[in-house]
C-alpha cells in the first residue's frame, strides 16, 4: 500500500491521474496541494493555497511516491520569470516536498525536446528541471516526455487546438498523445517493478505502457 503525493491534480494530466490513483486499490492515501480548491474529492487531502509552495508545506505526513504533473506555456504564464517559476521551481519544490517526507520515487511530466543545452526557452526550462531532479539522487525517478497533450482542458490552449490534428498524423515519438494515456503509463510505472535509477520515456513508449496496462485490464 502506498501513499502518495501530486501536484498539477488540477490540469490535464494530473486531473486524468488522481481519478487513476483513486481507483487503485494499492494506493493508500493522496495528498494533493493545489493554488485553488479540488470540488469533488472529499477523500483526498487537499492543502491549496495561490502559493503552492505553502500548500506543499502543509503535507506532513509519510509519502512513498511523488507524481509531479504541473506544466504551462509562456503564454499561460505570461513572462519567462513566471514560466521558470511553474515549470522549474514549483517543480522541485514538490521533489524536496517528496524527498523531506521519505518518498522514493520520483515521476514527473517533463515535454518531448527537453534539454538544458537548447536554444529555445521552453525546452531548456524543462531540460533543466529535469537536470535538478537528477541531481537530488532520487532512488528511483521516472521522467515522462510527451509529445503533444490532447485532451479537454478547462482552459484551452490556441496552439495546441489548431497543432493537433497536424501532431495526430505524425510518426513515432512525435505522433500527439492522449493525456490520460501519459496518466496511465506515470501510474502504471510507478507500481511496476523497479528500474534504473533514472528512467526517461519517450512519447511513443508512454502510449505502449497505457496500452498494455489497459489490454491487462
Amino acid at each position: 500500500m502506498s501513499q502518495v503525493l501530486i501536484t498539477g491534480a488540477t490540469g490535464l494530466v494530473g486531473g486524468h491521474l488522481l481519478h487513476l490513483l483513486l481507483q487503485e486499490p494499492h494506493i493508500y492515501s493522496i495528498a494533493a496541494p493545489t493554488r485553488r480548491p479540488l470540488e469533488g474529492f472529499p477523500e483526498v487531502f487537499n492543502p491549496h493555497d495561490p502559493q503552492l509552495s505553502d500548500a506543499l508545506a502543509q503535507v506532513t505526513t509519510p509519502i512513498d511516491i511523488v507524481f509531479c504533473c504541473l506544466g504551462s506555456t509562456m503564454r499561460e504564464a505570461g513572462s519567462k520569470e513566471a514560466f521558470i517559476q511553474s515549470d522549474y521551481t514549483l517543480v522541485v519544490d514538490t521533489a524536496l516536498t517528496g524527498l523531506r517526507l521519505g518518498a522514493k520515487h520520483m515521476l514527473v511530466v517533463s515535454a518531448m525536446g527537453a534539454n538544458a543545452h537548447s536554444p529555445f526557452f521552453y525546452n531548456r526550462v524543462k531540460g533543466e528541471m529535469e537536470n535538478a531532479l537528477i541531481a537530488q539522487q532520487w532512488p528511483r525517478l521516472t521522467i515522462a516526455r510527451p509529445s503533444m497533450l490532447v485532451g479537454e482542458r478547462h482552459k484551452r490552449r490556441l496552439n495546441e487546438s489548431l497543432l493537433a490534428p497536424l501532431f495526430g498524423f505524425l510518426p513515432g515519438n512525435w505522433k500527439s498523445i492522449k493525456a490520460r494515456d501519459v496518466a496511465q503509463a506515470m501510474l502504471t510505472e510507478a507500481l511496476s517493478p523497479e528500474r534504473e535509477p533514472v528512467t526517461i520515456l519517450k512519447s511513443g513508449e508512454l502510449r505502449d505502457i497505457a496500452r498494455r496496462a489497459v489490454q491487462a485490464g
